[in-house]
């Protein structure tokens, strides 16, 4: 008895699952997979990331990172970080990076999230766009792995920001040097002790294949079209800087 009253339940739910799928396509609405969501939005972050680099690009105070850029040999672009607590807390946000392939373009993006951030006093900022250079072969293979400890696995330290601040990035010897632009008015943010995981379901979506940070970042294969948007405005930044 028991096991023909759950064999009426599961058909029962699964012809209200029918009915439902029936009404919406009747409506005209087509259900959107979980997986062609992540796609799509594995997609918008790295238009994201391309519009994040020309705003860094034609920000006049970011002179410095534009000249460290060309000494890279990657880039973690996080278009949106946000603030998660009030005065101190934590917060995170999405991200791309982008590996130097030695011969002045780029392999990637593969993708990364940034989890528990600290903040200094803040002034009511809620987002900043954050960037992140590796300077050193111990700062790229850091961000290789699935997770690392920014400022434990890799060394460090703030960019200079500012107009006329002359050539401060040759004294950079850090792994690993951040560069920001506030959306509001940051008094201090530091991602030092932050954790940041690759996104292995995006990076897999994206190319529609099993990859590695490995594959994606240092071989430069699979490849997706879409991402040249993004990779020719580094390119194009690093000749602009010559």
């Amino acid at each position: 008895m028991a096991g023909e009253m759950r064999s009426i339940g599961l058909w029962i739910a699964r012809a209200a699952l029918g009915a439902g799928m029936l009404a919406l396509l009747a409506m005209g609405i087509r259900p959107v997979p979980v997986w062609a969501q992540d796609a799509r939005d594995a997609q918008q972050l790295v238009e994201r990331a391309k519009y994040t680099i020309e705003s860094f690009q034609d920000d006049p105070n970011m002179g410095e990172f534009r000249n460290a850029l060309k000494q890279a040999k990657a880039v973690l672009i996080l278009p949106q970080v946000v603030r998660l607590g009030f005065l101190f807390g934590g917060s995170g946000g999405s991200g791309v990076l982008m590996a130097s392939d030695g011969k002045g373009g780029w392999n990637g993006p593969a993708f990364y999230t940034l989890g528990t951030v600290s903040f200094g006093a803040l002034a009511g900022a809620e987002a900043a766009e954050v960037v992140v250079l590796a300077m050193s072969d111990r700062g790229l293979n850091a961000m290789l792995r699935t997770s690392v400890k920014l400022g434990v696995d890799a060394s460090l330290t703030l960019g200079p920001v500012g107009a006329g601040v002359g050539a401060a990035t040759a004294n950079l010897s850090a792994d690993l040097v951040i560069f920001e632009r506030g959306k509001g008015l940051y008094a201090g943010l530091s991602i030092d002790g932050a954790v940041l995981d690759a996104r292995e379901t995006l990076n897999r979506l994206y190319y529609g294949q099993e990859v590695t940070t490995t594959d994606i970042l240092l071989t430069g294969e699979p490849k997706n079209p879409h991402a040249g948007g993004l990779a020719s405005v580094l390119t194009r930044m690093m000749v602009e800087q010559k």
